[in-house]
């Protein structure tokens, strides 16, 4: 297996250095748009990894919290605030951070009310129960998202916008994709702060140890639970606003999707950690965009999800860990 790893790796360098040496300024605006989709796809990982980490559960209705996480937004930027393309400045600003707080809200809200309504019940069941039930709650959200905005996509104006941050040599890096970093940057330094710094973190980090323990200390492990549940609500929020704004249109499926690029992220770079589910998310947004735009002995991005999704089986089978995981006796 190291043999075949170190091969694989070897070939996908020389595929990269080619691509990179025929164009490099096409090479490194690529690079770009696969740093945006990772951004994207680290707010939902993050999500994830935070709920697995301190329960060991996949929380399968992550996406679709997700998803009405764009609903929340577009709804906000078409029916509040009324956005067409090219807003003002003030009113795009104060637009985004307005339809952020909503989205991250109620997400926040919708995920910790998943919990305690079909996932907390179910504490002391067998592990296929929760996860079951996780899938059926995917289904449950899918169909108010219907009831609510119908089968077809919900466009949102193209509101970011589309000028040029730089172009030098060839190189472009447009203002929309500059603006999803910067959203995206805060809200993980946040995150990270939270979980190491604050006694809220701290309880977070004790229940995921060891939850009988972190109750024999003092800590209301149901109100920890319910608050990772909350705060990972929250992310797929934020990633939902992100999403819509940037790829402008959004559906009730949209959430199935990219929940599950996001939950091989995760898993990438190992479930249960934080810079892992980042690193992973990255990895994902890099290997979609190579696949799709770059041009010598690509596959094309007619094979995008099935690359992603082997990536998925090949990590699980070899390295269930992950990339950044500790191995342990149950997880390998």
């Amino acid at each position: 297996m190291p043999i075949f790893s170190g091969l694989l790796l070897a070939l996908l360098g020389v595929w990269l250095v080619v691509n990179f040496v025929q164009g490099p300024s096409y090479f490194v605006t690529i690079f770009f748009i696969g740093l945006t989709n990772g951004a994207v796809y680290a707010l939902i990982a993050l999500g994830y990894t935070l709920v697995y980490g301190i329960l060991e559960l996949i929380n399968f209705a992550h996406g679709d919290v997700f998803m009405m996480g764009g609903m929340f937004s577009a709804t906000m930027m078409l029916s509040v605030f009324h956005l067409s393309a090219n807003p003002s400045t003030v009113s795009l600003v104060f637009a985004i951070i307005v339809s952020l707080l909503v989205a991250m809200g109620g997400c926040g809200l919708l995920n910790a009310g998943i919990e305690w309504v079909a996932y907390r019940p179910l504490r002391g069941a067998p592990r296929l129960a929760p996860l079951i039930t996780a899938i059926g709650m995917s289904f449950v959200i899918e169909d108010i998202a219907i009831g609510w905005k119908g089968i077809g996509y919900v466009s949102v104006p193209q509101v970011l916008p589309k000028g040029n941050v730089f172009s030098a040599g060839g190189i472009t890096y447009t203002w929309e994709k500059l603006i999803v970093v910067v959203i995206t940057l805060p809200v993980l330094l946040a995150l990270i702060w939270l979980v190491q710094r604050t006694r809220r973190g701290k309880a977070m980090r004790a229940t995921a140890q060891d939850r009988d323990a972190a109750a024999m200390m003092g800590i209301d492990v149901n109100r920890t639970i319910s608050f990772t549940f909350l705060l990972a609500g929250a992310l797929a929020g934020a990633g939902g606003l992100l999403y819509a704004l940037y790829f402008t249109q959004i559906r009730w499926d949209t959430g199935f999707q990219l929940g599950l690029i996001a939950f091989t992220a995760a898993v990438l770079g190992g479930i249960g950690n934080l810079p892992g589910a980042v690193l992973g998310a990255l990895a994902i947004g890099f290997i979609q965009a190579f696949n799709d735009g770059l041009t010598w002995h690509s596959p094309g991005s007619d094979w995008t999800e099935s690359i992603v999704f082997s990536i998925l089986i090949l990590i699980l089978v070899f390295r269930p860990e992950g990339l950044l995981g500790e191995r342990t006796p149950e997880g390998g």
